[in-house]
């Protein structure tokens, strides 16, 4: 981890990493994902970007036709849904790299239950008691 200056206001007291640390990050989060659900993801590709959309705040975003609105019919020659990370949101909302890792964890698991159409409420729940479950591991 490297702490950097950015001459658009970024915090030399934040942390950082380099892209390849950053996107280790998001690969170990998609292995945290339970199996049972890992096994149906299929048509993804997961990416890493620098920064979100202009006007926006988003730490990850997902993009495609979530799993639940799939069949046969309807879901043949499509290209592969997507998943971005953004780092350098992430980044600005993290105190430390445990903030980093926590923060690239819930976006990860955010998107992909995305993916598995579920909205907003039920996926606030479910970060909840995830966050929890870490507290617990660390004590």
């Amino acid at each position: 981890m490297r702490r950097r200056a950015d001459p658009f206001g970024r915090s030399p007291f934040r942390p950082s990493l380099g892209r390849e640390e950053f996107e280790r990050l998001v690969g170990e989060a998609m292995t945290e994902i339970p199996r049972r659900f890992r096994k149906l993801i299929e048509n993804v590709t997961i990416m890493v970007e620098d920064e979100s959309p202009p006007g926006t705040s988003l730490l990850g975003l997902y993009h495609g036709v979530p799993y639940t609105h799939r069949g046969p019919a309807s879901y043949g020659n499509l290209p592969p849904d997507v998943i971005v990370i953004y780092q350098r949101p992430i980044e600005r909302v993290s105190r430390t790299a445990e903030d980093i890792k926590d923060h690239v964890r819930d976006t990860v698991l955010h998107e992909v239950g995305h993916y598995f159409g579920l909205g907003e409420a039920e996926l606030r729940e479910i970060e909840r008691a995830v966050r929890e479950s870490r507290r617990g591991d660390k004590i």
